[in-house]
């Protein structure tokens, strides 16, 4: 026995209001992680392969003086073997004769102070004598492969990267998850649906157990 019209429409407009649903989400969730998926399949490329693509790291080396004034702020006291950041003025003048961007915490010995200055794609350090303010510092590049292989890490990115990887990450997940409701509602009309995701599962799970010891 059929059910009355109005059951019917009210079921087609339900459902209609769904698959729009589904719709509205999909594309907003691909446009959002469109650029993020394609960097991050780009470098899982290039970290699969890290050996046949890696660069040649350059490392440039800087040195100065300390002024006299600035000497003073840094001068051997008795809080030696201490972790704390720069003084401002200090780091500015590092900033600005060093090229060095020196924030965050430095270590604080009697005789030096070392400041790491890790970053994507690179590293550097900043080593201040509290004697005599000679200040030295490394920077080195290993290239921009390097640099977006960090990025795909979370290596030395910081917060707001971190942040962008969680968003990025829940977008893929509502991409991936109203593709999947998207495909059961159409699979009816495409028989190999299944079988393709069946697959898409079967396939890494055979590698895993044959293959990864």
């Amino acid at each position: 026995m059929h059910a009355p019209v109005h059951l019917q429409q009210q079921k087609k407009k339900k459902k209609t209001f769904w698959l729009k649903q589904l719709h509205s989400w999909h594309w907003i969730s691909s446009a959002i992680s469109l650029i993020g998926l394609l960097l991050f399949a780009f470098t899982g490329i290039t970290l699969n392969h890290a050996a046949d693509v890696e660069g040649s790291p350059q490392t440039v080396e800087k040195s100065a003086t300390l002024p006299a004034p600035l000497l003073k702020q840094v001068a051997p006291d008795d809080q030696a073997d201490s972790k704390k950041a720069l003084p401002a003025p200090v780091a500015a003048w590092v900033e600005k004769e060093i090229g060095a961007r020196a924030a965050g915490d430095a270590e604080w010995s009697a005789d030096e102070i070392y400041l790491a200055l890790p970053r994507p794609g690179g590293d550097g350090w900043v080593s201040i004598d509290r004697q005599s303010g000679a200040v030295t510092s490394e920077s080195t590049s290993r290239g921009w492969i390097s640099y977006l292989n960090d990025l795909h890490k979370g290596r030395n990115t910081g917060t707001a990267w971190k942040w962008f990887i969680d968003i990025f990450a829940v977008a893929c997940f509502v991409f991936a998850m109203t593709g999947l409701l998207l495909l059961q509602l159409h699979a009816a009309k495409r028989p190999s649906t299944w079988p393709l995701v069946g697959a898409g599962l079967i396939i890494p799970t055979l590698l895993i157990l044959l293959f990864l010891h």
